[in-house]
């Protein structure tokens, strides 16, 4: 069964991304994240809408 989130390593490698990049997107909101505790996912399905530009605007949650 596949996870439903992903990492910020899984994130970036997804969008063709660094690291650094998903982490300053998630600071400034430009991508749709979820924090817990210290840690930020990424729900697969949002992320995927999101890079077919049916998630206009990132919200944190």
């Amino acid at each position: 069964m596949q996870r439903i989130t992903l990492t910020v390593s899984e994130a970036a490698q997804l969008i063709g991304v660094s690291q650094t990049t998903v982490y300053a997107m998630a600071r400034e909101g430009q991508i749709p994240h979820a924090r817990v505790r210290n840690r930020i996912l990424f729900h697969r399905d949002v992320i995927e809408a999101w890079l077919r530009g049916e998630h206009l605007q990132a919200k944190q949650a």
